[in-house]
């Protein structure tokens, strides 16, 4: 057995891993592996009796399955440091190992399953449920067929529970400042509390550059804030307001406040801010393996469409980091964007209940509790409506509208479109502009007249479809040289293609 197989205690991870499986379980097996770390490097490995508050938090996001006997038995040791009982949601993205990256968050679960309960009462024998369910079918028989019922709006359209960080800023608890070094004295006190958290939340990190960054004019922070100026989390960010982005530096949460949804609350208090205030329209970041996760949940993205030529040179630039890119919507308030699905959910419920009737529950057949062996289809109700089935669909014969490839050419014409590298292939070059092209390109092609050929189902199968797209990257290295922008465009284009067309090939 390897060191993930077996415990010191002598119980196979299972033992003590939970329900948990995957992600989930690999997480806490993370955690796990972080609090040794920290433990060695304090000389406290062997000390079962050592405790801080790092050691503490890392303990609450590794948890042991607890069965109803062991509930009422102490602590059991794991790997010599005893584990809390208590169940405790944490994200799956919480930073762990802030040794291997540069950049960390400590955030929340963004979305905490509410327990399931029953309000039916289980009797051990079973006889009492019987009972129940003959005088429940007899009570039936003597009823008369009940009407349709229609589900109410507010069924089907769920409220989602709110975070307990918008409840606590409503209620004035906490709030969110936007502050730089400029000198005053709360703006002093709460940097001061951005560099402590930092400094805390990445021991790792140096803290001269963590403190270098915080305290910089250049730099501005957001934070929340609890009176007296205690900073709970926060988010440091340098804006370009020139170029029309900026790098967030830092974002942490407290580890005493966990679970509460402050990471997403003031990363939407952040875009809000920025989008009102300033003419930044992006956001880049590093983020290491474990801060992944929680950036997609905010909106960023690996997929890198600002220019190079943009950032390059101007974010700080760490090793072994992931870059993302958040583009914000224009014109979206993101602190309100639950309640905008929410009605645009509404909506469209109300539009579908215009032409279906899905929405109605008709009550259970009675004809087989009368004797009846067969019923015929069309007397089931909901079945004879003019949005149901119609026997006639059985018989029509469905002719395909498009070729078997079509899904495929349609999904990498749409792949190469969207690719910061199709820019000069998009339209058919411009006579105008190049007047000898076509002199010397006697067979021209280019992603959009290649789009209607997919549409038009000019191509039969994928290699015919491959050859006009090969002829956008063959024509354009024919005509100019190589060390062109057009030539390294194609060049990249050509591997995205490839790479596209084999996914479908072996799919």
């Amino acid at each position: 057995m390897g060191r993930v197989d077996i415990c010191a205690c002598g119980h196979k991870l299972s033992h003590h891993g939970g329900p948990w499986t995957g992600e989930e379980f690999e997480r806490r097996l993370r955690a796990a592996f972080r609090r040794d770390e920290l433990l060695q490097d304090k000389g406290k490995l062997l000390d079962f009796e050592y405790d801080d508050e790092d050691i503490a938090s890392l303990r609450k996001q590794i948890v042991p399955r607890v069965t109803p006997e062991e509930d009422l038995k102490p602590t059991e040791p794991v790997n010599g440091h005893h584990v809390a009982n208590d169940e405790t949601d944490i994200d799956g993205d919480i930073d762990l190992d802030v040794a291997r990256e540069p950049k960390r968050i400590k955030i929340e679960a963004e979305d905490e399953q509410e327990p399931t309960t029953s309000s039916t009462a289980i009797n051990g024998d079973g006889h009492a449920a019987d009972q129940e369910a003959e005088a429940l079918s007899d009570s039936e028989q003597n009823q008369e067929p009940s009407v349709p019922h229609v589900q109410e709006e507010e069924d089907e359209v769920p409220i989602k529970k709110e975070k307990p960080a918008v409840i606590e800023e409503r209620q004035g608890l906490i709030e969110f400042r936007v502050f730089t070094n400029d000198g005053s004295r709360d703006s002093m006190i709460l940097l001061t509390g951005m560099k402590n958290l930092f400094q805390k939340q990445l021991p790792k990190m140096p803290r001269e550059y963590i403190a270098r960054l915080v305290y910089d004019r250049n730099h501005y922070s957001m934070a929340i804030v609890k009176a007296p100026l205690i900073v709970l989390g926060g988010i440091t960010y340098r804006p370009f307001n020139h170029r029309k982005f900026a790098e967030i530096v830092f974002c942490a949460i407290t580890s005493t406040e966990q679970v509460k949804g402050y990471g997403s609350h003031l990363m939407n208090h952040l875009k809000d801010y920025i989008s009102e205030n300033t003419d930044v329209q992006h956001f880049l970041t590093y983020a290491d393996n474990y801060a992944i996760g929680y950036f997609k949940k905010q909106g960023f993205t690996k997929d890198i469409t600002l220019d190079r030529s943009i950032w390059m040179g101007y974010i700080k630039d760490y090793e072994g980091g992931t870059i993302m890119q958040c583009t914000m919507v224009p014109r979206v308030k993101y602190l309100e964007v639950n309640s905008l699905l929410q009605t645009q959910r509404k909506t469209v419920i109300t539009k579908i209940k215009e032409v279906s009737k899905s929405h109605i529950i008709y009550p259970g057949l009675q004809d087989f509790k009368n004797g009846a062996k067969e019923v015929d289809p069309m007397t089931v109700p909901g079945i004879s409506t003019p949005q149901s089935w119609d026997p006639l669909m059985d018989i029509t014969p469905r002719v395909p509208v498009h070729g078997p490839n079509y899904n495929a050419m349609k999904h990498i014409v749409a792949e190469l479109i969207k690719d910061a590298s199709s820019w000069p292939f998009l339209h058919p070059v411009d006579v105008e502009a190049v007047t000898d092209y076509y002199s010397y390109i006697k067979d021209p092609m280019d992603l959009s007249t290649l789009e209607s050929n997919v549409d038009a189902d000019v191509y039969q199968t994928l290699d015919d479809f491959g050859r006009d797209c090969r002829k956008i990257f063959d024509n354009c290295r024919l005509y100019n040289g190589e060390s062109t922008p057009y030539v390294k465009c194609a060049n990249k284009l050509e591997k995205v293609f490839k790479d596209k067309l084999k996914e479908w090939k072996e799919a």
